[in-house]
């Protein structure tokens, strides 16, 4: 399973309808776009395609801060729901950690809705441990 960086508009068009699983309000109209935006920011999308499909697909941020230090932030990790428990997001997973560590970071971190009990099960095995309470407040 190759694991990569989503470098050309065509690759980060291929992460669409996965990632439309995980974030349901996403247009494909304006998917590139945005994209296109947050990576001014530093975010990148990786992935596992096959057949010119996104499979498996997470996108981050390496940031520093007072708090962690240098650090990868996932904001979106999501598996197609057709291939989900085949292996992808642990491989997926692992190639991030790999990554994190390999840019010097010291810790990996991520938010998870509350009812995504699956999701947690598999960060739990993962060996990540619920440090904090993200609040949040709509404006």
């Amino acid at each position: 399973m190759l694991v990569q960086l989503a470098k050309s508009d065509a690759q980060i068009l291929q992460c669409f309808a996965t990632l439309s699983q995980l974030r349901l309000h996403l247009k494909q109209e304006t998917f590139l776009e945005q994209i296109h935006r947050q990576q001014l920011n530093g975010y990148q999308l990786a992935l596992i395609e096959i057949e010119n499909r996104g499979i498996a697909v997470a996108g981050f941020h390496i940031s520093e801060c007072l708090a962690h230090g240098r650090f990868m932030y996932i904001y979106d990790l999501v598996v197609d729901e057709t291939v989900r428990s085949q292996q992808y997001g642990q491989h997926l997973f692992d190639w991030l950690v790999e990554y994190a560590k390999s840019h010097g970071c010291q810790q990996l971190s991520l938010d998870s809705g509350v009812q995504r009990f699956d999701a947690h099960r598999f960060y739990f095995r993962q060996r990540m441990n619920i440090s904090s309470y993200h609040f949040s407040l709509s404006l």
